[in-house]
């Protein structure tokens, strides 16, 4: 294989988004869900192993991949028509969007760009997005940094925030808890200066979130509020753990995890639910009403919380 060879690689059979945490805790702008949606199912393309099972690096990642309005609708069940439309108004989208990363382990925040090059094709139904140079490091399986799972685990949610919220708790998957700061969720679900009450912010962001989890995963997703004073500044998630199992290949010695999360619901088992009339941003939810609200609980960890603010 020449130096600027690509090597084959071997894909998985499941669509699997693979991304840097950092570009998990990412400030994706005014991403509406299916923009989201969208870049997912790309970047799900992206992932793969060599032929020994070894991860790839960036410089031998693909960067150009197709999406068609069939497969978008075959796995977010979106209407055909409508799937065409998400796909020519997310080309703009992608390519408009930079976002703001820390860079490796130092504190600066660098600014990439999504996208090189996107075009969408009405007669053949389809987008082709070429990413950056800059954005592949963020999206290559490396080792303990970067967030895995089947794109259909989220194929079911109505809500960007969402979204979000589940690929957060998948960095924390294996502790069974999750603690962040008030204004880290702010940053990190993009609101902006909207919903500037606490109140507000979270009966319409990680509230309804973690009810629209619970109602399609039997995750047990709850929520502490951490305080000082009576002003709270962090949230604790807490939800059953995945476990994990570690084999090691025989041939090549390489070990890996395997996980077993909790139990997706089905879609018959999945509660039909009247749409709420939340007063929302545009384009970022299309929520639905549940009613077995998980349940805070006393919080005994304000103490700590300096440790945990991002």
């Amino acid at each position: 294989m020449t130096k600027n060879q690509l090597p084959k690689v071997l894909n998985s059979k499941t669509l699997k988004p693979y991304k840097n945490k950092k570009l998990n805790t990412a400030n994706f702008g005014n991403f509406t869900h299916t923009d989201y949606q969208v870049f997912l199912h790309l970047i799900s393309k992206i992932g793969g192993v060599d032929e020994v099972g070894k991860y790839l690096q960036p410089e031998q990642l693909q960067r150009e991949h197709v999406l068609t309005a069939k497969e978008f609708n075959e796995v977010f069940s979106a209407d055909i028509d409508n799937s065409y439309k998400f796909l020519k108004k997310s080309v703009d989208k992608l390519m408009k969007t930079d976002l703001t990363i820390t860079r490796n382990e130092s504190s600066e925040l660098w600014r990439i760009n999504v996208c090189s090059m996107a075009k969408y094709s009405k007669t053949e139904g389809r987008i082709i997005v070429k990413f950056t140079d800059d954005i592949m490091p963020y999206l290559s399986q490396v080792r303990k940094k970067f967030v895995l799972y089947n794109l259909k685990e989220v194929a079911n949610f109505g809500s960007l925030y969402t979204t979000r919220l589940y690929e957060l708790i998948q960095e924390f998957k294996d502790t069974g808890y999750m603690l962040k700061s008030v204004e880290k969720l702010r940053d990190i679900f993009a609101v902006g200066d909207s919903f500037k009450l606490y109140s507000d912010f979270k009966r319409r962001t990680f509230d309804h979130a973690c009810k629209e989890i619970n109602n399609n995963h039997e995750l047990n997703l709850g929520y502490e509020e951490i305080k000082e004073g009576r002003k709270v500044i962090a949230v604790k998630f807490v939800f059953k753990k995945t476990r994990i199992h570690k084999v090691t290949n025989q041939k090549t010695g390489i070990e890996k995890n395997f996980y077993v999360k909790p139990k997706q619901t089905t879609k018959k088992e999945t509660k039909k639910v009247a749409n709420s009339k939340l007063d929302i941003l545009e384009g970022q939810m299309s929520f639905q009403e549940i009613k077995k609200e998980p349940q805070p609980i006393q919080s005994i960890f304000s103490k700590v919380l300096n440790k945990f603010k991002s």
